[in-house]
């Protein structure tokens, strides 16, 4: 793939460095020329002093041939305009907006740009480590019917196959991360001690579904 960020920032040069690890190619804009320093001396890509929303700006960092772009400057507004422009007059679709307001980066995510409310995905992390476990889950899509929950097995569940757990709670195991490695389980698999389920369930049974999980299987 071939990359366009703007913003050198923590975010857009860690982005960056990650995307030259795996082998894509990046492009980097930002108006701060000294910016470019946080990208370091292995960096390859190319590096463009502008703004990410000026036409002439992005052309130079190869929009016409990018994959993807990302807005992840310190500004709102200069993502958004960026992103709109990516995507409206480049015809890129897959698109990134880093937006600081949540009620901002909802309304855009409904226009088809992704976005990343950096505020409210903060607070959320902080939100899912000091409730207890189900009050809060790991994911949320936008219209807030569907969750994902990540934990781990209960230990009336060990044993028991996974088919069994998913009719009982009316959820769904979208996969198990067992011994380091994620695997998706089939009707015969059986949970095991040290299993990290990450449930997929529609909000209004969730409190249904961490009662059973506390009760353990029903008696067959």
């Amino acid at each position: 793939m071939h990359v366009v960020i703007m913003g050198c920032g923590r975010v857009g040069s860690t982005l960056a460095r990650s995307l030259e690890e795996r082998n894509h190619t990046v492009s980097v804009i930002d108006s701060d020329p000294d910016a470019f320093r946080r990208l370091g001396p292995s960096f390859n890509g190319d590096k463009v002093t502008g703004y990410g929303f000026d036409q002439e700006v992005l052309e130079k960092a190869g929009i016409r041939r990018a994959d993807a772009f990302a807005a992840v400057s310190s500004g709102d507004n200069s993502n958004i305009i960026a992103a709109r422009v990516a995507r409206e007059t480049f015809g890129i679709q897959q698109v990134v907006a880093r937006i600081y307001d949540p009620g901002r980066a909802e309304v855009y995510q409904r226009l088809g740009i992704t976005t990343v409310a950096t505020v409210k995905w903060t607070a959320d992390q902080v939100l899912r480590r000091v409730l207890p476990a189900g009050a809060e889950p790991d994911f949320r899509d936008p219209s807030g019917t569907i969750r994902v929950d990540h934990i781990q097995v209960p230990e009336r569940w060990i044993g028991e196959r996974t088919i069994h757990l998913q009719e009982q709670s009316r959820c769904r195991i979208a996969w198990i991360d067992r011994l380091g490695e994620g695997m998706i389980p089939t009707r015969e698999t059986v949970i095991q001690e040290g299993d990290m389920l990450h449930l997929v369930m529609r909000e209004e049974v969730a409190a249904h579904a961490y009662s059973v999980l506390d009760a353990g299987p029903e008696e067959r």
